[in-house]
Parts: structure tokens; sequence; C-alpha cells
């Protein structure tokens, strides 16, 4: 037995937790089952295939391709996170997680939801960037620079939820033991702590508050400047070409920080499960496996180089 699992026992009774799943879906675990194994499935295939591309072809290898190819490796790593457990019971019934895998699953999935909240604000400081500063854009958005900005997103967001987690893991567990969400989060388990988690809720607001306003407001003042920009440019042409630029990561945005708001900016720890599991359903599954679309259908550079190398793998394979 590990040192974090004998810490677990003296400050709990509780030694493992139970994923409810969907409280009003329960007699559907077969077609669940088939729901998310095909949209987990389509999420991998998606964002692996942008990752290959974006990291063999010469051609996007560069500043704005390298942040798309860290946000579909972090979505792939969030689904990875979660819905192979969800699989699990919904095959199996196979519903247990122990204490300490409940809590590396919240760290691993809330840091991941933050990193990815600062990616996208320096993507938006990207195209803030190329349309704004076209003239200094390859001189400052350097391959080295944007390494450095991807970095400090992943630390950021890792060092963000840290303490989150380790407050919420010294909060005593005396059962019941049910978690009524489809993986370990930290709202539903504050309601299961027999102990005043009024400062636990703060804390989760607080850092929820930064993390989420913090980025969002880096993108708002990007997209501003950008918007403004391409009114001054004076060919329509021009501006539909500027603007497509943007139209994708726009989408992005949208589909993740607006269910982020409403489940992590909440001064309470009364929450429903049913309205949680379904706003929790657009940014931790939905929107990882809809980004590789978005992408792919509006972004012209990728669908060409899918289908060169389409073209070459066929050909490769009628010889």
């Amino acid at each position: 037995m590990g040192s974090w699992e004998l810490y677990s026992q003296n400050r709990s009774t509780v030694t493992k937790f139970i994923i409810f799943g969907f409280p009003n879906l329960q007699g559907f675990q077969a077609l669940l089952f088939w729901i998310f194994l095909t949209i987990y499935l389509l999420t991998v295939t998606g964002n692996g295939m942008i990752l290959l591309l974006t990291n063999t072809d010469a051609k996007l290898m560069t500043p704005m391709y390298l942040f798309i190819s860290h946000l579909s490796f972090l979505d792939m790593s969030y689904v990875t996170v979660t819905v192979p457990k969800m699989l699990a019971k919904f095959l199996m019934d196979n519903s247990d997680i122990s204490f300490s895998g409940c809590f590396l699953q919240m760290y691993l999935f809330l840091s991941m939801a933050a990193t990815e909240c600062f990616l996208l604000a320096v993507m938006s400081f990207d195209r803030y960037y190329a349309i704004c500063r076209p003239l200094h854009y390859h001189s400052r958005m350097t391959r080295k620079i944007s390494i450095y900005l991807s970095t400090a997103a992943w630390t950021g967001g890792f060092l963000a939820c840290f303490p989150l987690v380790v407050f919420a893991s010294t909060l005593p567990f005396c059962g019941p033991n049910v978690i009524h969400h489809y993986y370990c989060d930290h709202p539903p388990l504050l309601q299961l702590a027999c102990a005043d988690t009024s400062l636990n809720v703060v804390l989760g607001s607080s850092i929820g508050f930064f993390v989420i306003i913090s980025s969002f407001s880096l993108v708002v003042a990007s997209y501003v400047q950008i918007i403004l920009s391409i009114l001054r440019i004076a060919s329509p042409g021009g501006r539909r070409k500027a603007f497509s630029t943007c139209t994708s990561h726009l989408i992005v945005v949208n589909l993740f920080f607006l269910p982020l708001v409403f489940m992590y900016i909440r001064p309470t720890a009364s929450y429903s499960p049913d309205t949680d599991s379904l706003i929790a359903m657009l940014y931790t599954v939905l929107t990882p496996m809809l980004n590789p679309l978005i992408y792919t259908l509006r972004n012209k550079d990728i669908r060409e180089t899918f289908e060169r190398k389409m073209a070459v793998f066929s050909t490769n394979i009628s010889k």
C-alpha cells in the first residue's frame, strides 16, 4: 500500500469512490458505451491526424500550427483521462475508482482544462500579431518564442490547479462515496466531504475565475484589435481572407469557454448532477471531437496537406 493510500485512510474512511455516471440514463448502458466509444475513436483519430500532419509537413511547421498541434494533443489527453473509465463502467459495470486514482484523474483533467484556456489565449495573441503586426510577425513570433509560450501555457495550467487538488485531498470523506458525475471533478467531489467545504468552494471559484477570466480577457482584447484592423482593410476580399484565419479559433473559443464559465465560476457548492453532466459533456467530450473537424474543414493548408499525404499513400499502396 502506497504512502498516499495510507494518508488517505488516516483522513477518511472512504478508500474508493463509485462513479455513478448519468443519473437518468442508467438503463441505457450498452447504447452509451457505443456512443462514447465512437466519440472517443473519432476524437483520437481526428486529433491524431492533425498532430501527425503538423509535425511531419514542413509547410505546417509554423507557430500557428505548433499551437494547433498542442491543442490536438490536449484534446486527445482530455478524453483519455475520462472516457476509458466511462467505457469500463458502461461495458463491465466497473464503477469503482480508488481514492488516489480519483484525485489524480481530477488533477490531470483540471490541469489540462486550465492549460487549454491559456493555450487558446496564446493562440489569439498569435492571430493578433499575424493580422495587426504582419511586418513584425515572422521576426517576433519565431518557433522558439512559440515553444516558450506553449511551455508557459502547460506550466501555468498544471501549477494553477495543484493547490485546488491538494486542499480537496485533505478533506475527510466518511461516506457516501458515490460521485454523481461521469468522472472525478471538483464540484461533485466536494459534496461527498463530511466537513465544511466553503473554503474549498471559494478557492475553486477563485482559481477558476483567475484562469478563465484572465485567459478569456486576453482573447477578447486580441480580437477587438483584430476586428478593428480587419475593418480598416479597404478590399472586401482582403477583409474576408484576414477574418477567415481567425474563424476556426473563434468557434473553438466559444465552444470551450462558455460551458467552462458555467461549471467553475459559481459561488455555491449546490449542483444539479443532470445539468452538470450535460454541460461538462460540451467541453470534455464534444469539443475535443469537433476541433479537428473545425480546423480541417476551415483550414486550406491542413486540407491540402491531408489530400497530398493521402495521394502519396494511395500511390504507394497501388504499387
